[in-house]
């Protein structure tokens, strides 16, 4: 008999030291796991498979009255509902029955920082294009979304198949932060999987089939945490992906299709992925024995004693998706112009675990913008690299994509660049008539001894040199990121950091004005497979350096300071140099309620529960080896003896009589092979301790030995910059007003779940993929396409009969430009017809506004008695609709969102008609629209005031509601027409008249006068 884990939902419960713990349910086993997944374990077991079967699908059925099986009126209270609709612009959905392996990328951020990370994207498309490969996706849920699906007893579940996540094959997690494995264990419990490897074990010989076998589907993880050190998190992966992803997963994709097809089990699945698949690392097949420093060894005959890593260059059409409803964090364009670097910063993990360095074909990259742009509909794109800077060919590729896309009122935004190379031709490409984006640049050191001994390769004469030229080039503020606690780092070190601001800001002044400057002060957390993994700081030197800089920066105006959390940066570095033995401390503190948001909610709750999750695994020693600093690799610096070995004077640590034997020791991450040898690592910390600088390999021709490139990881791709072309001008908005469209659409289906700002964006990104010819403000500030609608619409809403007004710039047929934009369009939106509007009256002026123009409007609204029967609320309403009518005034109280207090609304005079919707009428405009059990609906009409509607509907079912004695609400909205008046006719400018019957007397007289002289 094999044995199912049901989970139920999540409780709370309040501990005496004032830690929040999560009670984990009693997992209560049932009588067989050969269901299919899914099912309500309510289900009886002496059912056939087909009524099984059918029981399944009905509960999947997506209808008009619910979604996921929860009603749409309870969809409707969520935050950004859209969040999980899986309907983007870009999202795809493959048919699942014809799927021989299922994967889900699940995100464990919530969506608008997944749907916005460029792999999740790319992997998301690539899998999709595979045959017999299906790929979902499913995003941390908020906590309204976690609270809905415990009420409902539901588990979480994919956005496009709307399937509960232990339906799928395979899950796959991005482990990018430290602190991010609480928020996986979290949504692995809310799908209803075991959040260990031991757990999800199956019988030897029992074929791996979650469908119909009900296994737990394979969990693995990628993403540069999850490369660079996967001991801490490696109780919970049943493998993990190292490197890059695009062939990779592709590859574990057909090999998963082979193992079910041979039927093997979950070990042997396992195990054929781990010996024929590179990059693919199952912690299972290796352990890591006591006394050897956390390091792993295999177990199994056959897998790999070292894992390599995957190297892929990066194909920047690949990185044209989705596009969201919602806004997200990086709400644009997003493509890959160089991936990797060789700049050597030796305490960039990034810049190690990513070589060698890899750059996109200029001509690629600027086609590929050009099609993103037209193809997503965005306004803005951005060029992605680690140091875009080092890609040779940005300027030339940023002015030919200014030039080509000059007329379409679009910006671009670079991330952090290295400020060396900031010049005039990378000025005018991130400029967009009058809106600049931010500048970020990175000195990350105070003063140049220290940026030697990081190998920044930055001196303070090209520092200088780079933030003069945004000052003169229009930028009056920047953005620096410096750290703290570096190697050999002094107090003249830090003190110098306030130094370089000073100066920066005296050298960039005029007149009165001076440079403004956000400084962003990071604590040093060494990470695995660089130079600097060795070393660490004690939190007391820390909290001292961050005084010190407090203290100084007061003396400086216009200067903003954030400084990064202490214990976050401690907590990091415990969990990123961990080994097996920190997955016990992960799983204790997700037990007592941690999550990665949490940090930044409540740091204090959440360090106390991540400290309490240590000490009740009883690993305090290793995290006060963290906070006390476990060794300054510069700590022999004063010694003689030490001194006397050579390395320019400075002493030596990686040979020699006083060698650190430490620097030999096994490390938790040695099995995995980034292809940057560990002997090369100390002969670059060598070279840190005598401040002495390594050459980018890449633009150099220097080989530095580090053993990454050759047959395995490939070479440096650096291509020839093109000749960068003149720079056309910035773009100059057409706003000419030449022809007038208005648009009657509906709103209906999973459309209703957008809301009026996000619809806005839908529409204008709609526009733009169509190609149409919109006519655009004249703000200095923000370029804005003249799309309007009639009325916003409420979060939930319904609506048919709606005005969309489009402003073009030439004439076109007004049936071609609906049938362009009704191609363009997500489902739920539906245009019906369009009229051509009078764009200028006869006096020259501007036709009326649609917000003058407004009628009336017509709304039926569902309406809910407190006890849910429909009999109750007819009564009510049949005997509180003629008391209202025959009223010349209904005030109720409501509270005034900007004043925040109660104010008295009168409700009466703005109604023209109410009635209850019985007739033949509005039983054709309700078949279309999403039932309300329990409801009745009414009819009103009400007047236009100021381009708003006079009254709202829950305020008329509010007065309804106290008239009746009874507690009536709103369950749904549906607009069903908006009226226009006609346009004014115009006045006559009297004031002008007179102005030139004034000239022509004038011009007669001067005649008359000229000629008798």
């Amino acid at each position: 008999m094999k044995i199912c884990l049901h989970v139920r939902s999540i409780g709370y419960q309040w501990r005496d030291d004032g830690v929040t713990s999560r009670i984990r349910p009693t997992l209560q086993p049932q009588r067989s796991r050969q269901r299919p997944r899914g099912v309500a374990c309510a289900i009886a077991d002496d059912i056939t498979p087909e009524e099984r079967e059918r029981i399944e699908e009905e509960k999947l059925r997506v209808s008009d009255e619910d979604i996921y099986g929860i009603s749409r009126e309870e969809w409707v209270k969520l935050d950004k509902p859209a969040r999980y609709l899986g309907n983007e612009f870009g999202s795809i959905h493959k048919p699942w029955d014809q799927a021989q392996v299922r994967f889900a990328l699940t995100y464990p951020e919530i969506y608008e920082v997944g749907a916005s990370n460029l792999g999740h994207i790319i992997l998301y498309g690539l899998l999709n294009q595979e045959e017999g490969l299906l790929c979902d996706r499913s995003y941390f849920p908020a906590a309204d979304m976690t609270a809905l699906l415990a009420k409902h007893d539901k588990k979480l579940f994919g956005v496009e198949s709307r399937r509960p996540l232990n339906d799928f094959d395979v899950l796959g997690f991005s482990l990018s932060y430290e602190l991010g494995g609480t928020n996986i264990l979290e949504m692995l419990h809310l799908s209803g999987i075991p959040i260990s490897w031991k757990e999800r074990q199956e019988p030897k010989g029992v074929p791996f089939d979650p469908e119909k076998n009900g296994s737990p589907p394979l969990i693995f993880a990628g993403g540069p945490t999850a490369t660079s050190n996967p001991e801490p998190f490696a109780e919970f992966f049943d493998f993990v992906a190292l490197g890059d992803g695009e062939e990779l997963l592709v590859d574990i994709g057909t090999c998963l299709k082979m193992c079910k097809k041979d039927k093997l089990d979950r070990e042997d699945t396992l195990f054929r992925l781990a010996t024929e698949v590179k990059g693919v690392y199952v912690p299972q097949f290796y352990d890591a024995p006591p006394g050897f420093g956390g390091s792993v060894y295999p177990i199994k005959e056959g897998v790999p004693s070292r894992v390599q890593r995957r190297v892929c260059a990066p194909d920047p059409f690949q990185q044209i998706g989705l596009v969201p409803f919602v806004d997200t964090v990086h709400n644009r364009l997003t493509v890959e112009i160089r991936r990797g670097c060789t700049r050597g910063c030796r305490f960039c993990q990034p810049g190690m675990l990513t070589r060698p360095a890899r750059d996109v074909d200029p001509d690629r990259v600027v086609d590929a913008v050009e099609h993103g742009m037209r193809a997503t509909g965005y306004n803005e794109f951005s060029l992605l690299s680690l140091s875009c800077s080092d890609y040779l060919s940005l300027p030339s590729v940023g002015i030919q994509i200014k030039n080509r896309l000059k007329n379409e009122n679009v910006s671009l935004s670079l991330p952090s660049q290295r400020v060396d190379r900031f010049d005039d031709d990378i000025a005018n490409i991130i400029s967009n008539s009058g809106k600049r984006s931010g500048l970020t640049f990175a000195p990350e050191a105070g003063t140049q001894r220290m940026r030697d001994v990081i190998n920044k390769g930055l001196t303070n004469e090209e520092l200088l040199r780079g933030v003069k030229t945004a000052w003169d080039k229009g930028w009056r503020q920047v953005k620096l990121y410096f750290m703290i606690g570096l190697p050999g780092e002094t107090d003249d070190d830090v003190m110098g950091i306030y130094e370089t601001i000073k100066w920066l800001q005296q050298e960039c002044r005029s007149g009165k004005w001076h440079l403004a400057v956000n400084v962003t002060i990071s604590n040093f957390s060494p990470k695995p497979h660089t130079p600097f993994q060795w070393h660490s700081v004690s939190t007391s030197e820390f909290l001292r350096k961050q005084t010190m800089l407090r203290t100084a920066f007061k003396s400086l105006h216009q200067v903003k300071a954030n400084f990064t959390p202490v214990r976050i940066s401690a907590m990091e570095d415990f969990i990123s140099r961990g080994d097996r033995r920190i997955s016990a401390v992960i799983k204790r503190a997700w037990e007592l309620g941690a999550t990665n948001d949490g940090w930044w909610l409540s740091e204090d709750s959440n360090y106390a529960i991540w400290s309490q999750a240590i000490k009740d695994v009883g690993m305090e020693w290793k995290y006060r080896q963290v906070d006390n600093g476990e060794w300054d690799i510069m700590e022999n610096l004063g010694d003689g003896r030490y001194r006397g070995q050579g390395g320019g004077g400075k002493g030596r640590v990686d040979r020699g009589a006083m060698a650190d034997a430490r620097l030999d020791a096994p490390l938790p991450w040695d099995h995995i092979d980034t292809g940057i040898s560990k002997w090369w690592l100390k002969t670059d910390l060598q070279k840190a301790l005598e401040a002495a600088t390594v050459p980018d390999c890449s633009h150099s021709g220097l080989c530095s030995e580090c053993g990454v490139c050759g047959d395995d990881f490939g070479d440096n791709v650096v291509f020839e910059p093109p000749e960068v072309p003149e720079f056309t001008g910035k773009m100059k908005p057409d706003s000419s007003r030449v022809q007038r469209l208005h648009f009657r659409f509906s709103k209906k289906g999973d459309a209703l779940f957008v809301g009026h700002l996000d619809m806005m964006k839908t529409w204008d990104r709609a526009c733009r993929r169509a190609a149409l010819p919109i006519s655009q403000d004249e703000s200095p500030y923000a370029v804005r396409q003249r799309i309007y609608t009639a009325l916003p619409l409420p979060l939930g809403a319904t609506a048919e009969n709606e005005v969309l007004e489009i402003w073009l710039t030439r004439k076109e047929h007004p049936e071609s430009v609906m049938e362009k934009l009704k191609q363009q369009l997500p489902m739920g939106i539906e245009i019906s017809g369009v009229k051509e509007m009078e764009a200028r009256k006869l006096n020259g002026g501007i036709g009326d506004k649609m917000s003058q123009l407004l009628d009336s409007v017509e709304y039926y609204v569902f309406v809910k008695d407190e006890d849910g029967d429909q009999t109750t609320c007819k009564t009510a309403l049949q005997s509180s609709i003629p008391v209202f009518l025959s009223k010349d005034t209904m005030t109720i109280k409501r509270r005034h969102k900007k004043k925040k207090k109660d104010v008295e609304t009168d409700v009466r005079s703005g109604v023209c008609t109410l009635e209850l919707a019985e007739d033949a009428k509005s039983h054709a405009v309700c078949a279309s629209l999403p039932k309300r059990a329990g409801s009745c609906v009414i009819r009103f009409t009400c007047t236009c005031v100021n381009g708003n509607p006079s009254v709202a509907p829950e305020f008329l079912v509010a007065a309804l509601s106290n008239i009746s004695q009874r507690e009536l609400s709103v369950c749904h909205i549906h607009r069903s027409m908006i009226t226009f008046s006609d346009p004014v006719p115009p006045k006559p400018d009297m004031m002008y008249l007179r102005s030139i019957v004034r000239q022509e007397g004038h011009i007669a007289a001067s005649k008359v006068f000229s000629k008798s002289s």
